[in-house]
């Protein structure tokens, strides 16, 4: 399991991608439309095969007879970094192993993208949202790897949680970039940037 892309909500598209522009100081690039759960997006490359990721609910798509994933249906306010993404290569495997529920597996499409993702039927993943959602790309380029780089590098994801340590061991990831941290839930990552050092939250 390693980490694929960072993903920041927002209320609108338009408050997510100001909220990740106005922390970073570049401009995100294009995206597309998530059909299953009502969603759409905008992305922006980073360095190491990662990414980042703007979404929000797609007024278009109306409402759903289910939650949207990334707990999107109960976001209120400021866009914020909300979510994790962690790829494996066998999600059913990676599902086994874990001591909590994080999702049944969902086969989504955007485009020519496939891949499967785990969703929890309430959209709220363990820990508060806290743990990551997992994906499995079924393609052979993934997003990260088709984006114009952004010359932006990721360098410290804070997990915060009041309890930090049993989420830090029920995840199991080795990225010396991703921290586990004890108090109120909620996300905090560290990027290098042509500009210097930023942070959003």
């Amino acid at each position: 399991m390693t980490l694929d892309h960072l993903a920041v909500a927002g209320e609108t598209l338009e408050a997510a991608v100001a909220h990740v522009e106005a922390a970073l100081g570049v401009k995100m690039g294009p995206g597309g439309e998530h059909e299953h759960f009502g969603t759409h997006n905008r992305l922006i490359g980073l360095a190491d095969g990662l990414y980042l990721e703007a979404i929000a609910a797609n007024p278009a798509a109306g409402a759903l007879p289910f939650p949207r994933w990334f707990d999107l249906d109960r976001l209120q306010g400021a866009p914020r970094l909300g979510n994790w993404i962690c790829r494996t290569d066998d999600m059913d495997k990676e599902l086994a192993r874990f001591d909590v529920d994080a999702g049944n597996v969902m086969h989504l499409t955007r485009g020519d993208l496939r891949w499967r993702m785990a969703v929890p039927d309430s959209g709220v993943l363990p820990f508060d949202n806290r743990f990551p959602a997992l994906i499995q790309w079924d393609v052979v380029v993934t997003p990260a790897e088709i984006l114009t780089p952004s010359g932006v590098a990721l360098t410290r994801l804070e997990v915060a949680h009041p309890d930090a340590e049993a989420l830090r061991v029920c995840v199991g990831l080795t990225d010396s970039r991703v921290e586990f941290v004890a108090g109120d839930p909620a996300l905090q990552a560290t990027f290098d940037t042509p500009i210097g050092t930023r942070v959003l939250r």
